[in-house]
């Protein structure tokens, strides 16, 4: 690439080609243009001429022969002549220093080179900085949603405690008030059996019918005596489900207050980010959701039993 061949001969007549490039002088074989048989660099070269059809080329090395060859026309001649002073005056010019116009060009490119550089660099950071303010923006949209959801949970479950809190203290009371009736019924069958034992009748037959009165009076009275007890108890119970069911309620309020509370300190990070409302709870909600959530079919099956003991009573 970059060499120009001129068709030459030498003094025997041998048919060569002569290449002018930006190295030197080079002689080729016609069959083989890219090894060259003899070269000639500028830096070696002390003179080149012709003499109308002969081009003479001259060593440096006075101990090396003259190379003489001949050209098939005198303007091949002028045009090779040329060429070898255009790219002898190249070759020397890139192996002087430069001018101090030419070293104030470079130092200005330079600079250049180093702004454009520096310039590139800020655009990617600023294209660092936005992708990254994008995902933190995408993120607090993500936890805005998931606050409001965990926030959305805590109300349900606040309402659901409120509403098992009140059947569990109205069943409470219904219960309370039958182990009241069923005392009194026992107290009632125990007066009963003392008034039948102090006027029992004389006879066998009416004594016969007295003790199995008797035995009946205190087998019911046994009977209302386990209910009343039984009763009793479950009351005791229901007291305590509702005594923990309104603890319950109270812990659900107290988180409902600390989540309003927290949500106040998730203010907006920087300028490019989403902001959060201060109605939320923190993002770890999730992992302290309420521990007394009852299902719908616990209700149901409260509210059934309310209704069989109303009905009962």
């Amino acid at each position: 690439y970059g060499v120009n061949y001129f068709a030459i001969r030498n003094k025997k007549g041998t048919e060569l080609l002569l290449g002018v490039d930006a190295l030197g002088l080079h002689i080729y074989d016609p069959d083989n243009r890219l090894t060259p048989k003899i070269s000639f660099p500028w830096n070696e070269i002390r003179n080149v001429s012709y003499s109308d059809k002969e081009f003479t080329i001259k060593p440096l090395d006075k101990k090396i022969d003259v190379f003489k060859f001949n050209s098939s026309k005198l303007r091949v001649n002028k045009l090779i002549l040329q060429l070898c002073i255009g790219n002898h005056d190249l070759f020397m010019r890139r192996r002087k220093a430069d001018s101090l116009e030419v070293q104030q060009m470079k130092a200005q490119a330079r600079e250049e080179k180093a702004r454009k550089q520096m310039e590139r660099q800020r655009l990617a950071r600023e294209k660092q900085m936005r992708e990254e303010a994008e995902r933190t923006r995408d993120e607090l949209e993500r936890r805005l949603l998931q606050l409001k959801e965990e926030a959305t949970m805590a109300n349900e479950a606040l309402m659901r405690s409120e509403e098992t809190a009140d059947l569990l203290a109205e069943k409470a009371q219904i219960t309370e008030e039958e182990a009241k009736l069923l005392a009194q019924k026992a107290a009632e069958a125990e007066q009963e059996m003392q008034r039948i034992k102090a006027t029992a009748i004389r006879t066998e037959e009416e004594k016969r019918l007295m003790e199995q009165k008797v035995l009946e009076a205190e087998m019911l009275a046994l009977k209302m005596a386990e209910e009343s007890e039984r009763r009793a108890k479950e009351a005791d119970q229901l007291k305590q489900d509702l005594q923990e069911a309104r603890e319950s309620e109270r812990r659900a309020k107290d988180k409902l207050l600390e989540i309003t509370s927290k949500s106040s300190y998730t203010q907006p990070m920087n300028s490019s980010t989403t902001t959060l409302p201060a109605d939320l709870p923190p993002y770890n909600l999730i992992s302290e959701s309420l521990s007394f959530d009852f299902k719908d079919s616990d209700m149901k099956r409260l509210s059934m039993e309310i209704e069989k003991e109303k009905v009962e009573y």
